[in-house]
Formats: C-alpha cells, structure tokens, sequence
C-alpha cells in the first residue's frame, strides 16, 4: 500500500471513530477545538488537518501543480 493509501486509510478510520463517539456520546464544539489532555478528541483536529493538508501536498506533487 502506498503511502498516499496508507494517509487516507488512516484518515477514514479518523472519520469512523469521531462519527462513533459523536453519535455516542455527542460533542462539544469546545471539546473538539481544544479537548482537555486525555479526552479521545485531544489533537483530533490538529492532527486530521495536518494529514489532510499533507494529502493535498502529495496529490499537487503528483501532478506537477503547486497551491
């Protein structure tokens, strides 16, 4: 599996979980911008950016093209 593969497996399983625990247990818009040290979404969103940000770059580097 490249690892282009690999980051956007890894980002669908990041959806899965989230939509789980939101159905589950809901979430708080502060949770989610800055959960506390230990809560299951702590870096959740810095962390899902970071690799869709690195996805993009990867993709523009496959295609010669820049943002």
């Amino acid at each position: 599996m490249s690892e282009k593969q690999e980051l956007i497996a890894k980002m669908l399983e990041m959806q899965k979980k989230f939509i789980d625990y939101e159905h589950a247990n809901g979430v708080e818009m502060e949770d989610y911008f800055v959960g506390a040290e230990g809560h299951p979404l702590h870096h959740f969103r810095q962390e899902y950016m970071d690799m869709a940000n690195k996805l993009v770059d990867m993709a523009h580097a496959e295609k010669g093209s820049h943002r």
